[in-house]
């Protein structure tokens, strides 16, 4: 049976400081020494933020990756290949696209090549969409009670001086010439106007007409 071909993927934030790449590399070639594995390439980023979601050595595995050249990614923990849940399944989902699986060293049953490894990941997966429907739901509370309590949500309010739009609408210009003049779209010229009483112009006063006007 032909050897799986093993990318082994090793990250450390910052150099020095008590943190080597070169352990997790030497755990990673043991294992990959025990499953009877070919080594296909080592790939290492170091002094790279895990929050990132391009990273030289990552972005250079993850097309070799896609174009059949390794079977299995091999990383020391999760953690190094991605630091959101959301950026790992995306990478996980890529991977097992291409026909590639993924193991972690350190974390207990995450791999993809195995039916309980594929379970955990979809677990983590569950748990992450669960998460983001909490927050979602934690936020529309939020607003709920802070619009029933008065408070303005959103976008934070233009402050916005009437005075010269209605000068301008008095002289005959056009609301949406009013508008332009005054760096704000012609809807919330229009709004602020008419939560002011002072849209639609009485008659006589209103002088531009059609679009211009209106």
């Amino acid at each position: 049976m032909k050897a799986m071909r093993a990318a082994l993927y090793a990250r450390v934030s910052t150099t020095g400081h008590g943190q080597d790449v070169g352990l997790q590399i030497d755990e990673l070639r043991q294992v990959a020494d025990q499953r009877g594995w070919q080594v296909a390439e080592e790939y290492v980023d170091a002094g790279v933020s895990g929050a990132k979601t391009t990273r030289p050595a990552l972005d250079r595995m993850l097309v070799d990756a896609r174009e059949g050249r390794i079977d299995v990614v091999a990383v020391w923990k999760l953690d190094r290949l991605a630091r959101s849940v959301s950026h790992l399944l995306e990478l996980a989902d890529s991977l097992n696209a291409w026909g590639v699986g993924l193991v972690s060293v350190r974390d207990a049953h995450v791999d993809t090549t195995t039916p309980a490894g594929r379970f955990t990941l979809q677990i983590l997966g569950a748990v992450a969409e669960l998460e983001r429907s909490l927050i979602r739901e934690r936020v529309v509370a939020g607003v709920r009670r802070a619009q029933a309590a008065g408070k303005h949500c959103g976008r934070p309010r233009v402050e916005l001086d009437l005075r010269p739009a209605v000068a301008m609408l008095d002289q005959g210009h056009g609301l949406k010439t009013t508008a332009k003049a005054l760096g704000v779209s012609r809807a919330t010229l229009r709004r602020r106007l008419t939560e002011a009483g002072a849209w639609p112009r009485p008659e006589g006063v209103q002088k531009g007409g059609g679009e211009e006007a209106a």
